[in-house]
């Protein structure tokens, strides 16, 4: 019944990561993204994460991917999604808005040298918005994931991803692939001594 939709879904998808895979730019951007993460880390500054709803999902998978484990057994990394503690997070949107909600947590969290991952399909989330103006008056080095039209995170963050579409689920599809891709390449360089031994996998 469903399977002509089925497959032309899998293929919207896969188109998707076929244009990334295309540009040599976004490719050298994610490999740029990693290599900014892996210095922090061996700085040891932090990874925080932001986002709403299934972005929010993206980045406490990712955090989560950081924090325990990828592949290998390690010593963890500090990662953290910004909105995993529901208590804070309900008050701050209470007491004051929800558009401050990440931007007091990078105050209380963040340093100079830590990055921001900030990941919003439009680019226009004011929460998310908020919180890359504060990294980015704090020192923070800002990492942005979007859709094509990059929104208003277009010239605020140091690192913009704009996957190549415009719909919501083949966006966020895209991030939790670049996400992955990023967690591997870190962990990699932080914690295996070759190549060979990576490649094993």
């Amino acid at each position: 019944m469903f399977e002509e939709q089925i497959s032309k879904l899998f293929r919207d998808s896969i188109l998707v990561k076929e244009k990334i895979l295309g540009d040599k730019n976004f490719i050298k951007l994610i490999s740029t993204v990693a290599q900014e993460i892996i210095r922090a880390f061996r700085r040891k500054n932090k990874v925080l994460l932001c986002g709403n709803g299934g972005s929010a999902a993206d980045a406490q998978h990712i955090a989560a991917e950081l924090s325990g484990k990828f592949y290998i057994d390690r010593e963890p990394l500090f990662a953290e999604a910004l909105h995993v503690n529901t208590s804070y997070l309900t008050a701050v949107a209470n007491d004051y808005s929800y558009e401050e909600v990440f931007a007091r947590l990078v105050k209380a969290k963040g340093s100079s040298g830590d990055v921001l991952i900030a990941i919003s399909t439009s680019g226009n989330s004011p929460n998310v918005i908020k919180a890359i103006e504060t990294a980015n008056l704090m020192g923070m080095i800002t990492v942005g994931l979007t859709g094509s039209d990059g929104g208003k995170m277009n010239g605020i963050c140091k690192y913009l991803l704009k996957v190549p579409s415009n719909q919501t689920p083949r966006i966020q599809e895209a991030h939790i692939t670049i996400g992955h891709i990023i967690c591997e390449l870190v962990e990699k360089e932080l914690f295996l001594k070759s190549k060979s031994e990576f490649s094993d996998f």
